[in-house]
């Protein structure tokens, strides 16, 4: 709805009070939903009527829209069920607990259980919550103070809340003003005319040669002022001033015949001159014949103003999608199909595995080799395409879940898949964006090389979030979103503050486009119901609104020098269109031919160099030239294209980024695209140059979930539309195929394996420790805080160690780093974190902890009671579980923090509530004690694995065991032998990683079969530790020997390997080795150590190289499938060797 017909109910609503039709003035501000009558919602309450309250409240918002509302019905609710608990009227109690309340029950069990509890109680003020509890009245009030202050700070009902100032009476005297304007326009004015009816116009009859009275003296509208009325609350008038007049190409975009205005409206007289300020121009862009000054003011009921003032010899079928013959220029012919061929990237230079299925792409502005990958398992990537190399690799994860909204964080509960549905770069390449499927927005800032860093995260909408782009208004960088919730948003790209909330689509917005003319900025926008709207950064609503063709899911572009506006659009029977749109008509100029029938998915364009439009389309590209509607030609990229390809053209049109089947994308070239890529083939990878100089490297794919594919959506997720199977890959979950990226001029090239010997080689730092007193003998658990900026250590003593890296401009992150030595932390008291140790030996006991996903506390065990401590001050929150058994493992539930799963030494594992204080399940399947678990919330599992060597896959919907098995030995040695084994989840959550001294497994969860396995040597020594890194593409492993190796997760390859020199003194006892390894939970390259003689270090490759090592090329067969044949031993290359 328009801004004036948002102004038009205020003033239906301000007449209907006026002339004391109570119920239907609130009617229609709940139906409308414009303005929240504070004073009626209070009499509502206060009077008990509750079916009336929830009725009203429902016009704004919902339960489930965000925790205010959610609050404000659960506080309403609860008081209805207390004043039935009140009246003893136990029956109405129970329906209101069963109908109302139970909603709630999702989100917190405990207190619905204990509301249900109430029902038990004579009188419910026995409850020490509720003794306070007076009468009704008195409850009611203190009830409504609440509900105001939730009310209030609701970002739902911002500026809702006041009603505009008005003048008594306005709606009569914009009507009078309207009779008397008619009135003047009549032929021949009567003195005294006859006025019946508002239904038509006015015209007077013979002509008397008198002038019209004064509307305000006309008795057949009755008095004008009436008492009373709508409190005003400040100045609103209903024509606010723009900034700046519109061009005219845009005007004739943005006029909106639905609610065409008089700008005559305050007496002035009507003129040929060009109106001064946006609103006018917006609303009557072209200059009217000169001989009819009146036509630029058609009447209020046209739905086709664009049509009656269409300058002669336009045709008025333009307004619909139809063929229009084409514009033929100069030196046009049928030739330039054979001389595009150089003009168009048509040779696959390139082939990049991302290990899931690309939604979105984008290349940067500057550099024209680099490219962002958004995926539909909300991975996002960045990749040197001429080097093969990708550059940055992350998962989707919330960085604040405390902060998002309470629907976003139920949702991610209750279905955590997420997809990009948008990843794109502001316009000079120091930021880029990110718009996942829920709710979330992600900025980073790039630093060239592979340096991204967090920015901005932001719960911008309620739902999926369907596109984001960047814009310049005021010579402010901002980013504009649009999701599910029909809403529009402006966003600061700096603070990330909101500038502007756009409403008005009737249907999920699906895409965006930003752009300007002169000095006029202006937001495009699409929705699903195939409506075109666009906005001025103001708060006077849409200037449009057209239809686009196909009418559902459309995209918009303008050429590379914003010239020419086209569109992109699929309707839900599959018919796809591409128009070029005369802006200066707001009409199809020329619509383009080519599209098959049926298109499989939503197809997705892009247009580039300022001549052609490019489509994916029956599994090829297709180009044509803008000037022509006729096909131009396709390209097939050598096959293996998906029904509907996803595509991007860098910015100079000479590469050219397409989605291919089996999670590739192809990177097609024109020639002056290929002789940029071969820049880069002899040249060495530096990190500290920018990107587009990086050195040519194979590279390795992830191990990934590949789910059931969206087909085709134009940078789209599956929140908008899913059409299975349609990018030609449909495989399950469990399905997954690590791929190695190797072109055929890279197969000469001889791999060899990193080895670092020396402390110049990388990046390391031995942590301070306690004093010799204090000091323990060895590390036994290492950990860094989910904020990356700390490590918690817990010693054989049973003490607890936290270094925390310090904020400042060596640091400015504050993160954990090699390149800077930490401070080891106690608060002002100077205690110490220190387990309970009963009558153990600490040295004997088998310590454990876990650590909240806040950091806030620790749950720890070294043999004796599980102690809870607080993280700030170290103070003991609480103990519980005195031995025996003694916790030998614990980890906290992924979906309440309350739920710990305790692994003990009797090789039980208990399903502990920390909350009530209970063992809900006690699980039994090992027959030696516990040394690993872990949880899935992809898979509701718990994955457990013991001494005895085998591993258990619960279901935590009724802990019930589903699978064990096992570890699988190497062919031809004895079964395993029975030692620690841990347990660690792939960032899939599908996959997970089995530790064992005589091996390194990874394992499909739902099958319990082995994917990957490494083994070393019979002579090497064992393993003590291994961890994924942080994005899983790495693992770190330690052996007793004290070398350090680090392999590609995807093959379980060695790429390097750290010699105990690097970071040990010479001659150092062979008793000092690595105990446990821990990975930095956003640095995938950085890793710690926690040795046998209490000292932690901790590694990074050196900044010029980057990373650990160069991957390995791939052994034949050996990438192609989940479930391989084993290795039967490493090469003496990758032999750990001390």
């Amino acid at each position: 709805m328009s801004s004036l017909s948002r102004e038009l109910v205020f003033l239906i609503l301000q007449f209907l009070d006026e002339e004391k039709f109570k119920e239907t003035v609130h009617k229609l501000e709940q139906e409308s939903g414009f303005f929240f009558n504070m004073k009626y919602f209070e009499d509502e309450v206060q009077n008990g009527n509750w079916v009336e309250v929830e009725r009203y409240l429902s016009g704004f918002t919902n339960v489930d829209d965000n925790r205010y509302s959610m609050k404000i019905f659960f506080e309403i609710r609860k008081q209805k069920y207390l004043e039935a608990l009140d009246k003893h009227d136990r029956a109405k109690a129970v329906e209101i607990l069963v109908k109302d309340l139970k909603a709630f029950a999702s989100f917190n069990e405990e207190l619905f259980k204990e509301i249900t509890q109430l029902l038990t109680l004579d009188n419910f003020r026995e409850n020490e919550q509720l003794s306070k509890y007076g009468d009704t009245k008195s409850a009611r009030t203190i009830m409504l103070v609440e509900l105001k202050k939730l009310i209030e700070a609701n970002p739902l009902f911002r500026d809702k809340l006041t009603f505009p100032t008005l003048k008594n009476s306005r709606l009569r005297t914009l009507i009078n003003q309207s009779l008397n304007w008619q009135h003047q326009l009549c032929k021949n004015p009567r003195p005294n005319p006859d006025i019946k009816t508002l239904f038509v116009d006015h015209t007077c009859g013979q002509p008397n040669g008198a002038l019209a009275p004064s509307p305000a003296n006309n008795p057949l509208l009755g008095s004008l002022p009436k008492a009373g009325g709508f409190p005003p609350l400040g100045p609103h008038g209903p024509f606010q001033p723009a900034p700046a007049p519109v061009p005219a190409p845009l005007a004739g975009w943005m006029s909106n015949p639905s609610s065409v205005t008089h700008t005559a409206v305050s007496g002035g007289a009507i003129g040929l001159g060009a109106p001064t300020n946006p609103a006018a121009i917006l609303k009557h862009p072209r200059t009217p014949p000169t001989n009819n000054h009146a036509v630029e003011y058609p009447s209020g009921d046209s739905d086709h103003v664009s049509k009656r003032t269409r300058p002669l010899g336009i045709s008025e079928e333009v307004n619909l999608p139809v063929n229009i013959l084409p514009v033929t220029y100069p030196g046009q012919s049928h030739s330039q199909a054979f001389n595009a061929s150089e003009d168009l990237p048509k040779t696959v230079a390139r082939t990049c595995t991302q290990g899931s299925c690309a939604m979105s792409m984008d290349f940067h502005p500057g550099q024209q080799t680099l490219l962002l990958v958004g995926t539909n398992v909300g991975d996002i990537a960045l990749w040197e395409v001429g080097s093969r190399e990708r550059l940055f690799f992350k998962n989707f994860k919330v960085w604040d879940l405390g902060a998002c909204t309470m629907p976003l964080q139920a949702a991610l509960v209750k279905d955590p898949a997420v997809a990009v549905n948008r990843i794109i770069w502001s316009p000079d390449g120091s930021l880029f964006g990110v718009a996942y499927s829920r709710h979330i927005v992600q900025i980073y800032s790039y630093h060239g090389a592979d340096d991204v860093r967090q920015h901005l995260e932001i719960d911008a909408h309620v739902g999926g979030v369907n596109d984001l782009a960047f814009s310049h208004p005021n010579k402010q960088l901002c980013f504009i979103t649009c999701g599910d919730d029909k809403m529009i948003k402006v966003w600061d790209a700096v603070s990330g503050s909101k500038l502007h909330t756009f409403e008005g689509h009737e249907a999920p917005v699906y895409s965006v486009c930003p752009h300007h003319k002169e000095n006029i900025q202006f937001i495009f926008s699409t929705a699903l119901d195939g409506k075109i709207k666009a906005w001025l950064y103001d708060h006077l609503g849409s200037r449009v609104d057209y239809d686009a063709p196909g009418h559902w899911c459309t995209t918009m572009a303008y050429s590379a020098d914003g010239s020419r506006l086209f569109s992109c659009g699929t309707s839900k029977e599959g018919e796809s269109y591409i128009v070029e749109w005369n802006e200066s008509e707001g009409a199809v100029k020329r619509t383009y031919q080519g599209f098959r029938k049926r298109s499989t998915g939503v197809v997705q364009f892009d247009t580039t160099k300022n001549r052609y439009l490019a489509a994916g389309d029956e599994f090829v590209i297709k180009i044509w030239d803008m000037d022509n509607v006729n096909l131009l030609t396709t390209i097939d990229a050598d096959g293996g294209l998906p029904p509907s390809p996803r595509i991007r053209f860098n910015k100079e049109g000479t590469l050219l980024a397409v989605s291919a089947n089996e999670n590739a994308i192809k990177i097609l070239a024109t020639t002056d695209g290929l002789r940029l890529l071969r820049t880069f083939e002899n040249r060495s990878f530096d990190a500290s140059r920018i990107v587009s100089e990086t050195a040519s490297k194979p590279m390795i794919t992830p191990i990934s979930v590949v789910g059931t594919t969206t087909a085709g959506l134009a940078d789209r997720g599956a929140s908008v539309v899913t059409i299975a199977g349609a990018n030609g890959d449909a495989r399950n979950l469990g399905d997954v195929k690590p791929r190695l990226i190797e072109e055929a001029n890279d197969k000469s090239k001889i791999w060899k394996l990193t080895e670092l010997n020396e402390s110049s080689q990388c990046r390391s730092a031995r942590l301070p420790g306690l004093p010799d007193n204090l000091r323990s003998n060895k590390i036994s658990r290492l950990i860094y805080t989910n904020s990356g900026t700390a490590i918690l250590a817990l010693a054989s003593n049973a003490i607890h160690l936290l270094w925390k890296w310090q904020r400042n401009d060596r640091n400015p992150s504050g993160k954990a780093t090699a390149s800077f030595h930490p401070q080891l932390w106690q608060p002002s008291s100077g205690i110490l974190m220190t387990n309970d140790i009963a009558d153990t030996n600490p040295e004997e006991a088998v310590p454990c902890f876990a650590l909240s996903k806040n950091d806030s506390y620790v749950m720890s065990a070294s043999g004796g009671k599980i102690s809870l401590f607080n993280m700030m001050t170290f103070k003991t929150m609480t103990t519980f579980m005195s031995p025996p058994p003694a916790a030998t493992f614990l980890a906290f539930h992924p979906q309440d923090n309350n739920i710990i799963a305790i692994g003990m030494d009797d090789s039980t594992i208990q399903i502990y509530n920390v909350r009530v204080d209970e063992v809900k399940s006690k699980l039994k399947g090992h027959s030696k004690r516990i040394t690993g678990l872990a949880f899935s919330h992809v898979l509701n599992v718990l994955v457990s694995s013991g001494a005895d060597a085998q591993l258990c896959v619960w279901s935590t919907d009724g802990w019930e065991k589903q699978k064990s098995k096992f570890l699988q030995p190497q062919a031809g040695r004895v079964p395993v032998p029975s030692s620690d084994t841990r347990v660690q989840f792939h960032h899939d959550q599908v996959h997970f990683l089995a530790v064992h001294e005589t091996q390194l497994a990874i394992y499909e969860t739902t099958k319990l079969e082995v994917a990957k396995q490494w083994f070393p040597r019979e002579s090497s020594a064992p393993i003590s530790h291994a961890t994924f890194s942080c994005d899983s593409q790495l693992i770190y492993a330690c052996f007793m020997d004290a070398n350090v190796c680090i392999f590609s997760a995807v093959n379980l390859r060695l790429r390097c390997r750290i010699s105990p020199a690097t970071y040990l003194p010479p001659n150092v006892s062979s008793t000092i080795y690595p105990l446990v390894i821990a990975a930095h939970p956003s640095e995938a390259n950085q890793f710690a150590l926690g040795l046998t003689d209490g000292g932690v270090h901790v590694f990074e490759p050196l900044e010029a190289e980057g990373k650990w090592g160069v991957p390995p090329p791939a052994e034949n067969g050996s990438t192609s499938s989940t479930s391989i044949t084993p290795a039967v031993g490493a090469s003496a290359s990758e032999q750990p060797q001390r």
